[in-house]
């Protein structure tokens, strides 16, 4: 029989602390009245000897060590969720944000996931198409990665994100099994009412499941709401057999939440604050993405995080880069150009790309027109450089084709609308013509047989 506990030692920021306990666990779910009337919850983070840490997943304003009681519930953290959850918003820690009311379910799932066997996990192959050029050719996301969005303060992170929800979709047969989950962590009202009003006009909401934590909320439940998100999709994905993407924005919010509370909890800080198992702590969401052997579904990750002064080895992008299959990052320089989706191709790459394009998945030129690309573009970097010191007149013919290259690759191709949908065989014929602005002796990166088949030199 479970103990109800009513004395606290101390009340510090969103923790509470209890001595003289008996049969405590790890992560156990607390109930904690206030006043005897007003009910909130949290969570076992740490134990010593007979005392417990516990967190509270609401604000503790108006408790205090002796208005409230602490009762163990004896089991961690599980929300319940079934297919109708599809088309609903819910706050971080599961519960209904919209006027749908609660969701029942004869069974309950543990948010902290059930670890995916790595004998049983299948290798990802078919990609996602999101409509958008520079994703889609360079950097292609395929079905069961994870491929994160290093983006900046201000930047068009939001944008790109949502238009990601509004146009992603696999192959045509499985489109009506595709749906989105999205996890936002300390966001704005502006933010999360955008997000919601762009699926409404898209017509996608009832494919998309919300779970949001804004910026005024507890930063306990910023820590459970990508929980709840990745178990949501745990479920569609895996007893649903539905092909799941989600998104988690933004990451850097969530493990600054996590500092703040490791500051709180007396931790020795790593580097610039943040604890030292940041990167385990990151892994354990990360790697929840993939297929299974067995299972028809799959789910595919895009977290997104905002680079603290654009610094791409600060520790969150750092730690993230280790554990995700690429990255996608956006530039403020090319976003300054009037540029939208502001994707810095050089910096960015898909580990996955190669095992998911190509003939019987994309078109069999998709690899040689994207490694071309790359290196064209990359060329045109050090031109631009050189110009900066001799004046683009000084520089030779072969330099100046690479700058019209260069600003045909940044104005057609990479730059494109809010509300531009292209397929992917839309995407590469346009590779192709802008690749037709360099003679056919640079593009070394291509066969011969696709040179001859899908080269068309541009006349000026």
């Amino acid at each position: 029989m479970k103990k109800e506990y009513l004395m606290l030692n101390k009340v510090q920021g969103p923790l509470i602390i209890l001595s003289n306990v008996e049969d405590v666990a790890y992560d156990e779910i607390v109930d904690i009245l206030v006043d005897g009337k007003y009910k909130k919850k949290g969570k076992v983070v740490q134990i010593y000897k007979d005392k417990a840490i516990v967190q509270v997943f609401e604000t503790t304003t108006g408790m205090s060590v002796s208005n409230t009681s602490v009762h163990f519930k004896g089991e961690s953290f599980k929300i319940a969720i079934t297919k109708d959850i599809l088309g609903r918003e819910f706050n971080g820690i599961g519960d209904a944000r919209d006027n749908g009311g609660e969701v029942y379910s004869s069974k309950k799932y543990d948010v902290n996931g059930r670890p995916m066997n790595p004998v049983a996990r299948r290798y990802p192959r078919d990609y996602i198409q999101t409509g958008i050029s520079s994703i889609d050719c360079l950097a292609t996301l395929i079905r069961g990665q994870k491929l994160p969005i290093f983006s900046g303060n201000g930047m068009a992170h939001n944008e790109l994100a949502a238009q990601i929800v509004r146009q992603a979709k696999v192959s045509s047969e499985e489109d009506e099994k595709f749906c989105i989950v999205f996890g936002a962590m300390g966001i704005k009202y502006d933010d999360a009412n955008y997000f919601k009003k762009s699926f409404e006009e898209a017509g996608v909401l009832e494919k998309v499941v919300m779970f949001t934590n804004l910026a005024d909320d507890p930063i306990v439940e910023r820590i459970i709401a990508p929980r709840c998100a990745l178990t949501a999709a745990e479920y569609l994905a895996f007893e649903e057999d539905m092909h799941v993407l989600v998104i988690l924005t933004d990451m850097t919010n969530y493990c600054e939440a996590l500092r703040e509370l490791s500051s709180l909890k007396e931790e020795v800080p790593s580097r610039k604050g943040y604890p030292g198992y940041l990167y385990s702590d990151l892994a354990s969401l990360y790697e929840r993405a993939g297929m299974m052997k067995g299972k028809k579904g799959s789910i595919t990750q895009i977290p997104i995080l905002t680079m603290p002064n654009d610094d791409i080895t600060h520790p969150v992008p750092d730690l993230t880069g280790f554990i995700t299959e690429g990255q996608i990052v956006l530039s403020r320089g090319i976003q300054q150009r009037d540029i939208y989706p502001p994707v810095n191709i050089l910096s960015s790459l898909s580990r996955l790309m190669k095992d998911g394009i190509g003939e019987g998945f994309t078109r069999e030129d998709h690899g040689d027109a994207s490694n071309q690309i790359f290196a064209a573009y990359s060329r045109v970097q050090d031109v631009i450089a050189l110009a900066q010191v001799i004046g683009e007149d000084e520089l030779s013919e072969i330099d100046k084709v690479y700058m019209d290259f260069g600003r045909a690759f940044e104005e057609r191709f990479l730059k494109q609308d809010y509300d531009e949908n292209r397929d992917m065989a839309e995407t590469l014929d346009l590779a192709w013509e802008i690749l037709g602005i360099l003679p056919k002796n640079e593009l070394d990166r291509v066969s011969p047989k696709i040179l001859e088949k899908y080269y068309k030199a541009v006349v000026k």
